[in-house]
């Protein structure tokens, strides 16, 4: 029997999706009510909707540099090289209009072995536990066959943080994934179980054939 509510809404990896008045209870129980995706207020069975409308958020130009700058592995000088960014965070501004770099939210090459042991871990430690976050990450890894680098497009959005904040970076997504042309390897993340481990990255980077990520084997 299908449940009545004024409106249901879902996020999704894709982003956040209205389900519309009539829900099967199947799809709250593969959703889980009251957790991450689908949340009802008590009592009434009436979901609390959130601003609805396509987010109108527009991407800082920063960004997009940032973006082209690690994406592009030109000839460089050593001093350069140190330069690069290795990962970044992206949050959404005050005023809630613009996706902007996070201010002090990033590793450069050239802190790996000086302030930086494990870039994986550092990078790790940076996202927010109780807010969301775009994040670009460089990883460097091995298959059996040979060394590799690629950029990932990391979607942070773990349970803890409010609803309001996954709704909008969820329906913000596709505007600074869009920037981000070319870009093979995407992926959300929903808590710090889903990331810490090294080996979740390698698999989405190429499965059982990646060996090692950052130096260290998987």
């Amino acid at each position: 029997m299908a449940a009545r509510f004024s409106s249901l809404w879902c996020i999704t990896p894709s982003g956040v999706r209205q389900l519309g008045p009539r829900v099967s209870a199947g799809h709250i129980a593969s959703c889980g009510a009251g957790s991450a995706a689908c949340r009802l207020s008590a009592g009434t069975g009436d979901h609390q909707e959130p601003h609805t409308q396509a987010s109108g958020v527009t991407v800082n130009d920063e960004v997009i540099k940032v973006f082209n700058d690690m994406k592009v592995r030109k000839s460089s000088t050593p001093e350069e090289i140190k330069k690069r960014k290795k990962a970044v965070l992206f949050c959404l501004s005050d005023d809630k209009k613009q996706i902007i770099v996070e201010e002090s939210k990033q590793i450069l090459v050239g802190d790996i072995g000086d302030t930086v042991e494990d870039p994986y871990t550092a990078f790790v430690k940076l996202l927010p536990l109780n807010d969301c976050r775009y994040a670009l990450y460089d990883a460097t890894y091995e298959t059996k066959e040979s060394k590799k680098e690629d950029l990932v497009f990391i979607f942070w959005a773990p349970e803890s943080a409010p609803l309001k904040s996954k709704m909008i970076y969820a329906s913000s997504k596709d505007a600074i994934k869009k920037k981000f042309t070319g870009i093979k390897h995407e992926w959300q993340v929903n808590g710090l179980d889903d990331i810490k481990d090294r080996s979740t990255l390698g698999e989405k980077l190429g499965g059982n054939v990646v060996v090692s990520l950052e130096g260290k084997p998987l």
